[in-house]
């Protein structure tokens, strides 16, 4: 246990220190904040829109944002956690947009990159079960188990980044009808 709560702790310093380069300018640091997370933004983006395009839309945009904060800007908690947050805020926004414009049973379906043919079947596959059993909560609900179980956000972080209560955050985390849909599933 000790040694992944160094691991924690050198990755939190890393991040300081990447923040206080980037604050100073450094491209550098930009460039490995990027590298260091987009592929987990990614992921949290796909899974929260069920549309790849939209989803690298969302993080090309949160970055672009987070760019043009050099110089000003503080970090409270973990920069992942910020910048999931970011994500989860702008996927939230164009889910809002996409279901006024289009109705709310808008579905996209979800490809991933992969190394080979092969890999790329059985991804898109498990993805899809995946993005199906999601699609089926609440996309209050999917949010939060995909912040909490994917992005190892802690409730009270999830609470404070959704501007909810942690009381709403717990009754959110909704494995229990999770499981149900999955033994629902394996059942049949």
């Amino acid at each position: 246990m000790a040694v992944s709560l160094i691991g924690q702790v050198d990755l939190s310093v890393e991040d300081n220190i990447l923040v206080w380069k980037f604050n100073r300018g450094s491209k550098d640091a930009l460039r490995r904040i990027y590298e260091k997370f987009k592929d987990d933004l990614l992921g949290l983006a796909i899974s929260l829109l069920r549309d790849r395009s939209l989803a690298e839309d969302v993080v090309h945009d949160v970055f672009v944002s987070f760019g043009g904060t050099v110089g000003s800007f503080g970090l409270s908690g973990t920069l992942k956690g910020y910048l999931s947050t970011c994500v989860a805020n702008s996927a939230r926004d164009r889910n809002r947009l996409r279901s006024r414009l289009a109705g709310p049973d808008v579905v996209e379906t979800a490809c991933c990159d992969s190394d080979g043919p092969i890999e790329n079947a059985i991804g898109i596959e498990e993805s899809g079960e995946l993005q199906d059993l999601l699609a089926r909560l609440p996309y209050e609900q999917c949010e939060v188990i995909v912040l909490h179980l994917h992005h190892e956000m802690r409730f009270r972080e999830i609470a404070k980044a959704l501007g909810i209560s942690i009381n709403t955050v717990q009754s959110r985390y909704g494995l229990d009808k999770l499981r149900s849909i999955l033994n629902s599933v394996v059942t049949k």
